[in-house]
């Protein structure tokens, strides 16, 4: 079984984007791999964060971790900064990585275009990332694409550690499904549905009520015409639209073209909208339950001591091979 990593920020609302192109495959993984999962909340801060907000959502978006199906007693599930290790080995990739390659890094970039003050947190992030993988020898991290050059930094400074001070570091691959998913904007077939886009409208939030899923759907944009045809060249906002009927009817496009075959886009989306309410209302009874019972808070004790122990060794390995003095006890 090879190891595999993943983490999500708690810096928004999880989205349908995140259910199908992430957290189902983690579902998925913990049945055939030894998984790790957690909720990034040292990453998040790389840019600012209300604190109760920041509490609130690492609590809702472990909750719905669970909720979607993720069994704690097959996969690790706990709290980044839960585990102190993360933080320390962080600090130490900081020492190996070189300010152009940082400086290079398309996130960072964007989101310090324009801005007069950039934190130092947002410049460091990639060699907390790499810090994150290596703790737990990751063989394996889904990665989609706007963190696909922070994994190739992450694999650099493993070979670089490696041929610095030893061989020790599993050099980490991406994690590519078969049969993916990606998720794009109802507004915007060009962007990908984000919880940070300041458009409520552009996303689905996986905690909307079912009213306020039916009437984004409605509003989401489409095409030219009133052909329910899958064209992403041509097409890409209907396009868009089908892949997720697709996966939340479990249907082929091809049916889907047939069943609205000369119907129009109207009666379409009303399907759809009922597709998405039927899929998303069992996640979010079972993560009500999850937050109503306190049960959440458990899970990420036991989480985060299992962690700690992986981290643990890794870090004190590292710090050794590095030539740290281990204190005497």
């Amino acid at each position: 079984m090879k190891k595999v990593l993943s983490g999500i920020q708690p810096s928004g609302q999880l989205t349908l984007g995140n259910y199908i192109g992430a957290l189902q495959n983690f579902v998925k993984l913990q049945h055939t791999e030894v998984c790790f999962f957690m909720i990034v909340d040292l990453h998040a801060i790389s840019v600012p964060q209300d604190p109760a907000n920041l509490r609130e959502q690492t609590e809702a978006v472990a909750a719905l971790f669970i909720a979607a199906g993720i069994d704690p007693s097959k996969a690790t599930v706990f709290v980044q900064s839960h585990v102190r290790e993360h933080a320390e080995l962080g600090w130490l990739f900081t020492t190996l990585a070189n300010m152009g390659e940082l400086e290079r890094m398309t996130q960072f970039k964007d989101k310090s275009s324009g801005k007069e003050s950039v934190g130092a947190g947002l410049f460091v992030y990639p060699t907390l990332m790499a810090a994150d993988i290596l703790l737990y020898n990751a063989d394996l991290v889904p990665v989609g694409d706007d963190q696909k050059q922070h994994l190739e930094l992450t694999r650099d400074l493993a070979h670089r550690f490696n041929t610095r001070f030893g061989s020790y570091f599993t050099v980490p691959e991406p994690y590519i499904p078969k049969v993916g998913a990606r998720i794009m904007s109802l507004d915007d077939a060009s962007k990908k549905m984000s919880k940070s886009n300041p458009n409520p409208g552009s996303f689905i939030a996986l905690l909307d009520p079912p009213d306020v899923i039916r009437k984004k759907i409605s509003r989401a944009t489409t095409d030219s015409g009133r052909e329910v045809k899958y064209d992403p060249a041509n097409k890409p906002e209907i396009s868009n639209l089908m892949g997720i009927y697709s996966h939340c009817a479990n249907i082929s496009i091809p049916e889907i073209e047939a069943r609205y075959e000369g119907q129009g886009y109207g009666p379409f989306k009303k399907d759809l909208a009922e597709h998405v309410v039927s899929v998303l209302e069992p996640l979010q009874n079972k993560y009500h339950d999850i937050r109503n019972s306190g049960e959440i808070h458990n899970i990420l004790k036991q989480g985060a001591e299992r962690a700690t122990a992986v981290a643990s060794r890794t870090l004190a390995d590292a710090k050794d091979l590095m030539g740290f003095l281990r204190p005497r006890s």
